[in-house]
């Protein structure tokens, strides 16, 4: 007679026999899974330290390419702007790239007539219709804006008018500047070309929004004067960077001119050469971004 004891060893031993399988069975798994991860360690180390070189090699390239630049760059402008004024109109600029731009305009043979700093006040939805009462409230008699009702586009008139038009920059820029939405700085004289200078792309809920008031103004001011560029660092030509909203409109492309790369020795010298060709009646998208249609920079 099979007695109860014997019920209970057979049990515990089938048990035994079943953990003994399991255990068995899950390292012989843990080594095939151990050998797969390896092996892709591996391959993925492989393929970050190539990475790595590809990517160390393009910084080199691009050094190299910049201080290329920055050396032929005197030469490349020299004699381009003869006796031309050209004001700056900054928003958000690179302190850096906006000196280097007016040392090599200086080389170019033209004359920064003075420089119109914007705050990030231009750029807010909250203050538009303040923005547009004010352009209207400071519009010198006789003189017009724009037919468009968005404030980049009214407040490029109102500038232009001021700035390139012979109108009445100090009491323009005083209104602009005790409203907030210029910097304090000294009136510029009067010029016929202009460089918009922004930075890279903007953040925030309304960055495309205040991308787009920088292109549209940037647009406007080259109706108005003999040529403009708009001219931002990189990230610039993205969606919510001005470069970028501004390339989105072929109207605006097709008469202002774009560099996406200002911060670079590359870029300063076509934004340079992208004014004389303003003067010559052509415009191009130059620059580093997959937008620049027309190369890294315009034929001189």
């Amino acid at each position: 007679m099979i007695s109860l004891r014997y019920h209970v060893v057979s049990i515990a031993a089938v048990f035994l026999a079943l953990a003994l399988g399991v255990v068995l069975g899950a390292s012989g798994v843990s080594d095939r899974l151990l050998s797969a991860v390896s092996a892709q360690r591996d391959d993925l180390g492989s393929q970050v330290q190539t990475l790595t070189t590809e990517r160390d090699d393009l910084a080199a390239a691009a050094r190299a390419s910049d201080e290329f630049a920055r050396r032929v760059g005197p030469a490349a402008v020299r004699g381009l702007l003869d006796g031309r004024a050209v004001t700056l109109v900054t928003a958000g600029a690179d302190p850096a790239a906006r000196d280097g731009l007016v040392a090599l305009l200086g080389q170019s043979g033209a004359t920064v007539s003075g420089e119109v700093a914007l705050t990030d006040a231009v750029g807010d939805p909250g203050r538009a219709d303040q923005l547009r009462e004010l352009t209207a409230g400071l519009l010198p008699t006789g003189a017009q804006l724009p037919a468009a009702s968005d404030t980049g586009s009214l407040l490029g008139g109102l500038l232009g008018g001021a700035l390139l038009e012979g109108g009445d920059p100090a009491a323009v820029l005083t209104g602009l500047t005790t409203a907030g939405f210029v910097a304090a700085g000294d009136v510029p004289e009067p010029a016929s070309l202009v460089v918009v200078l922004t930075g890279g792309a903007l953040t925030g809920l309304d960055a495309a929004d205040a991308a787009a008031v920088v292109a549209r103004l940037a647009a406007e001011l080259d109706r108005r004067g003999a040529g403009a560029v708009l001219a931002g660092s990189t990230g610039s030509a993205e969606a919510t960077g001005a470069v970028g909203v501004a390339r989105a409109d072929s109207t605006v492309t097709a008469a202002l001119s774009t560099v996406d790369d200002v911060q670079s020795g590359t870029g300063q010298v076509s934004t340079v050469l992208a004014l004389r060709e303003q003067l010559d009646g052509r415009a191009g998208r130059y620059g580093s971004a997959a937008t620049a249609a027309d190369g890294a920079a315009p034929v001189a």
